[in-house]
């Protein structure tokens, strides 16, 4: 996957008012580029970090680019036009971003990223203790927690009732925190 260049984080150079507040928008399913158009049109700053892929169909060769975080779209929006954008049927909910300014810090980062032409894939965040579910391979399906997420080498799968655990190396592609 070779990451290709952001939407721009300002979307259209249109002065914003200072109630608008910065929002990660959780879209329907495969609606992140449909929704950035409507922010578009809409005047409201966003941003959609986007990645090249590829996909082989036969002897075919398809390259095409699909959202780093799929679902999401961050933008800045005005208290008036939020209910327009749920009118489009595309948007399931906004989430409100607390810390604005840590928020903007991250989002510059990612989108240097992604313009940098350096590959990219996701990963969680895991913390000591994490709850995960092994989504792939012969474990799939098993819960643990996660025992260094500095140095992953393994999920701890716990018995409660002996008090102890048994760690089992697994690859960080296959697992998924849970809430």
């Amino acid at each position: 996957m070779t990451p290709s260049a952001p939407e721009p984080a300002a979307g259209p150079a249109t002065p914003t008012s200072a109630e608008a507040a910065w929002f990660v928008c959780h879209t329907k399913p495969r609606c992140e580029k449909k929704f950035a158009a409507l922010l578009v049109r809409e005047t409201c700053r966003h941003s959609l970090p986007l990645v090249a892929s590829e996909r082989r169909y036969g002897n075919r060769l398809r390259r095409f680019t699909k959202p780093l975080f799929p679902g999401y779209v961050f933008a800045q929006v005005e208290p008036p036009r939020r209910n327009r954008l749920y009118q489009q049927d595309l948007l399931v909910r906004f989430i409100p971003v607390t810390d604005e300014a840590a928020f903007l810090v991250q989002l510059a980062a990612v989108e240097a990223l992604v313009a940098s032409g350096l590959e990219a894939t996701l990963h969680p965040l895991l913390k000591h203790g994490a709850r995960v579910r092994i989504v792939g391979g012969p474990l799939k399906g098993v819960e643990g927690m996660v025992e260094d997420p500095r140095s992953p080498k393994g999920v701890i799968i716990a018995m409660d009732v002996l008090q102890q655990g048994v760690r089992v190396a697994v690859p960080l592609a296959d697992l998924k925190l849970l809430p």
